[in-house]
């Protein structure tokens, strides 16, 4: 009885010891950064905590799971892109759909199709249509100063090469000026006046590297390069999709001897078409498993629009494509997200804006329903996806212990997902984590780590030990 005593008395002193209070951890953050944060119990749905969880914030990437749960409940399991090979009179049409995986080597097979049904000489003209999609190949908020790099290429329906071309950039001993180089079945121009500098001679004059571009595909490299004894991976946008996909297939019909009389148009010829051959991408799990793991924003966009096309019998844009998701998913999940600001499908936009309890309602909803797949493709901590390497997560105790999709945009740091507690117990949980600045006189050693990685390190470690308490 003594002994019982003693336990109930040590009771309340054990939890104020271990429990951590939020604001704890929130201070880690730099000063001026806003969180909201909704913490929920996975299977009875109440909630454990919640902190300004109405806020409108830029979603970033976790918006991904929203176009991903849309797809999954509207585009039916077979769905795949396709890009066929018809003839209308005279002319070959080669029509897109939007398909990002598309390569180079698909495209020289349908060429090849094309010799194997006996054409040779192509009397007419080879026709592009791409009249799937329509309307800006680049959502409204899309910052300027990213439209030259892979990660904000253009949503086209002609694509090829996830519309995405590599190169690299040489800093060599001895030479003032860098050089380029870009492989020649890429038909792009680079060239570059940049120069080779020193750490301090960076620092000094505020010369950093530059990137300019142009619609026929060219580009220019100015500025400041750092000396470095490797040369940096470069990764243009194509900023010209129909243009690219027009020079390549220029090169291979040449390469397959087939004659071509006319001209490489852009458009939709009118008259009856004649089936010849087809390409088909993966289908709609497969698609979205790429899209959720690697963050593939041209994969978002450009499913976003395929609804847009689907549910409105119309050619799919960004704002029809945004309606889409929001109908489908008030339709057939319930969910309302009128008050949700979405122009585009991959969260790249700084227009982009919803709460974290919106994002809470669909991933309760993801939750709920295992048949759809969508929890299963997420990036899993310090295993896959943009969880792998996330610095803050990737190690014991947290590995393999969160399941979540990842979100960053200038200022924006988010996560939502599915964290498995030390009870074995699932929890929700959506960070949003915006207005993240670090100042410049931050003399952090080089070994500390970063103020989110320490503030995410400590929320996930607190949520799976079952401490965390509000501020």
């Amino acid at each position: 009885m003594v002994r019982l005593l003693t336990l109930l008395l040590l009771l309340p002193f054990s939890f104020s010891v271990f429990a951590i209070p939020l604001n704890k951890i929130e201070a880690m953050l730099p000063a001026g950064s806003q969180l909201a944060l909704s913490v929920q119990d996975a299977n009875s749905g109440s909630s454990i905590l919640s902190v300004d969880e109405d806020i409108l914030l830029p979603p970033a990437s976790t918006q991904k799971v929203v176009t991903a749960l849309a797809a999954s409940l509207y585009l039916p399991k077979s769905f795949a892109f396709e890009t066929s090979v018809d003839q209308v009179g005279k002319d070959i049409v080669f029509t897109f759909s939007g398909d990002p995986t598309l390569t180079r080597k698909d495209l020289k097979l349908l060429v090849g199709a094309l010799k194997a049904k006996g054409v040779k000489r192509i009397r007419g003209d080879v026709w592009l249509d791409g009249t799937v999609f329509s309307g800006y190949e680049r959502a409204v908020g899309w910052p300027w100063d990213i439209l030259g790099v892979c990660y904000s290429a253009p949503s086209s329906a002609v694509a090829l090469e996830r519309n995405c071309v590599q190169g690299s950039i040489y800093s060599e001993k001895g030479r003032q000026k860098t050089r380029v180089f870009v492989p020649e079945h890429q038909p792009v121009q680079v060239s570059t006046d940049a120069l080779v500098v020193t750490k301090a001679e960076q620092e000094a004059s505020l010369c950093a590297l530059e990137l300019h571009y142009d619609n026929n595909n060219q580009y220019q490299l100015s500025g400041c390069l750092q000396q470095r004894s490797k040369p940096l991976p470069l990764k243009f946008a194509v900023q010209n999709p129909q243009k690219y996909v027009e020079d390549v297939l220029a090169d291979e019909l040449k390469t397959a001897a087939i004659r071509l009389d006319g001209s490489i148009r852009v458009g939709s010829p009118k008259g009856n078409r004649t089936f010849l051959a087809k390409h088909s991408s993966d289908t709609r799990d497969a698609l979205l498993k790429v899209m959720l793991k690697r963050s593939d924003n041209l994969l978002a966009d450009n499913l976003l629009k395929t609804m847009g096309h689907r549910y409105f019998g119309k050619a799919g844009t960004f704002a029809n494509g945004a309606a889409a998701v929001k109908a489908i998913l008030q339709e057939k999940a319930g969910l309302d997200l009128t008050h949700a600001v979405m122009v585009d499908g991959s969260g790249l936009s700084r227009n982009n804006r919803m709460t974290a309890s919106q994002l809470m309602n669909v991933m309760q909803y993801v939750y709920e329903n295992p048949n759809l797949g969508v929890l299963t493709m997420l990036p899993v901590s310090g295993v896959d996806g943009t969880l792998k390497y996330r610095s803050s997560v990737r190690h014991a105790p947290l590995k393999q212990r969160l399941s979540a999709k990842t979100g960053s945009v200038y200022g924006s740091y988010n996560l939502a997902g599915v964290l498995k507690n030390e009870q074995g117990k699932d929890i929700l949980v959506v960070q949003l984590v915006t207005n993240y600045h670090i100042p410049k006189s931050d003399d952090r050693p080089a070994n500390v780590a970063s103020p989110i990685t320490q503030f995410e390190r400590e929320l996930y470690q607190a949520l799976l030990t079952s401490s965390l308490t509000m501020r």
